[in-house]
């Protein structure tokens, strides 16, 4: 296989009126989703576009989706910006993916057409109505190759410049057939979709969806600031299948909401994104004994995850829930500073990642793709690209891949060398603390502990003074109702710095 497409015309084959997509009251089925898709492909056939980024700008949505797989039609990629961002950041953006072409609704139209002015902005209910080129769609497909591009996702770049992942088809098809053959994903399945799709946690929903020929079942954002309806709505659903952020598992249970309804149907919670609290995995076990718990890792730059572990419900995992072990047909390592292979027990060192599934490199950024993407200096012989994630790890006593943090999370305070993980995972454990979030500010050289529960500030220290050494006690503690969380549903420091 070749292009994703090849995963939309296989289920319009096997069953065409099946729903492929559920947003709310909207529907619609493998076919219409196809054909839809080629309306659009073929408007870009007609202008001579190929292999070349088409923004899309919108919130997700039906009709996002018929734009991804648009641009795919047409032998192009597709990059979404999403129209919460400021508009400096779109501004970035629009300069680094040089695109000629937005596709966007009439909701979004007018500040499309004022980020967007000097492109070519086109309405998706316009395109939808296009006549269908099947024979330019067919000879776009001949000329296409695994290795072109499929998307670009926009992360936060080091040096405030948004950074575009390239990540290719043939990254994509090697993971999401892993990924569903080995979760046992069906057809029979039903994904509710969390994630923006902008953010690559969506991927695994979209393809594993497409390929099975599953429903997808997009989450409304508004819902995740309200337990009730989120909960009403997974279970209207019958929703089987959360590949979810580890904060928007955690909103549930930091509510109580399990207590209120349980999604019943759900086999499957595959978390990423953080280390999940044990216990709030606790919890969501306890309501859902049948279904398989999995935790997955890795950074955009490997399309999607890199290593997994599913979840032992007679183990305890005190020390720490692992990430575990790679994927097949991706080599994970742990490299010290020099660049050399760690293999003892408990040795710290970067985790960095071989394989197909790496993504191309950052969209017109040169710079920033050779510090990440190096030559390996373990293999003379041949060059072999391999990945550096930032991300620091060890192997337990059992062998397994454990996350140690960000090397940015180490800091110095005090004379000491700390991690923040490290004083989380204390308060995390402290009864009565249900949430926990470490932070320091290098400026005023302050380390913050934040936390959700019914504790004491007071109570909270003298639990930490039992288990952590005084120069690691955050000072202050503050008591939070709730955290903020990021559109990518992970917790947003900068705004808990904020709101101190």
């Amino acid at each position: 296989m070749y292009n994703v497409i090849d995963y939309l015309e296989n289920s319009v084959k096997v069953n065409g009126d099946k729903t492929a997509v559920i947003e709310e009251e909207k529907r619609v089925t493998y076919r219409e989703l196809r054909d839809f898709s080629k309306s659009v492909g073929s408007y870009f056939i007609g202008q001579g576009v190929f292999n070349e980024p088409i923004v899309v700008f919108m919130d997700k949505g039906i009709d996002t989706l018929i734009s991804f797989f648009g641009a795919v039609y047409a032998g192009c990629f597709y990059s979404l910006v999403n129209p919460e961002f400021p508009e400096n950041r779109i501004e970035q953006i629009k300069n680094t993916i040089n695109s000629g072409y937005v596709i966007t609704d009439s909701g979004n139209a007018p500040l499309a057409k004022k980020c967007f002015a000097e492109l070519t902005v086109l309405d998706i209910a316009k395109l939808k109505k296009h006549k269908i080129d099947e024979s330019g769609i067919a000879a776009v497909k001949e000329k296409h190759i695994d290795y072109d591009p499929l998307y670009v996702n926009f992360t936060s770049g080091s040096t405030g410049v948004p950074k575009g992942v390239v990540i290719s088809h043939r990254s994509v098809i090697d993971f999401i057939d892993k990924f569903t053959e080995m979760f046992g994903f069906v057809s029979d399945d039903i994904i509710a979709n969390q994630a923006p799709f902008d953010f690559d946690v969506s991927v695994k929903d979209i393809y594993s969806a497409i390929r099975v020929g599953a429903t997808l079942v997009i989450v409304p954002k508004r819902y995740f600031s309200n337990p009730v309806a989120l909960l009403d709505y997974l279970c209207d659903n019958s929703v089987t299948t959360l590949t979810w952020a580890v904060s928007a598992l955690c909103l549930i249970t930091t509510f109580h909401g399990l207590d209120y309804k349980v999604p019943s149907c759900v086999n499957k919670v595959i978390f990423s994104g953080e280390v999940m609290p044990l216990k709030h995995l606790g919890i969501w076990m306890k309501h859902l004994p049948d279904a398989m718990f999995v935790n997955v890792y890795g950074p955009t730059e490997i399309t999607c995850n890199c290593t997994y572990h599913i979840i032992d419900r007679n183990r305890s995992y005190e020390d720490k829930i692992p990430i575990g072990k790679p994927f097949p047909n991706e080599r994970v390592v742990l490299l010290d500073e020099a660049g050399k292979h760690i293999s003892g027990k408990n040795e710290v060192g970067e985790i960095c990642v071989i394989g197909t599934p790496l993504a191309l490199g950052y969209y017109n950024n040169k710079e920033q793709t050779e510090k990440a993407f190096t030559a390996d200096v373990n293999q003379t012989n041949f060059p072999q690209t391999v990945y550096h994630t930032g991300d620091l790890g060890y192997y337990n006593a059992e062998g397994e891949l454990v996350f140690g943090g960000r090397k940015d999370f180490q800091i110095k305070y005090q004379g000491h060398r700390i991690e923040l993980e490290e004083i989380d995972k204390a308060m995390a454990q402290c009864e009565g603390v249900s949430r926990s979030c470490a932070i320091f500010e290098p400026v005023k050289e302050k380390l913050y502990g934040f936390y959700i529960g019914d504790i004491t500030r007071q109570e909270l220290r003298q639990k930490l003074k039992e288990v952590l050494p005084e120069y690691m006690i955050p000072s202050p503690l503050i008591k939070k109702d709730d955290f903020p969380i990021t559109k990518n549903g992970k917790i947003d420091r900068k705004k808990l710095l904020e709101e101190k």
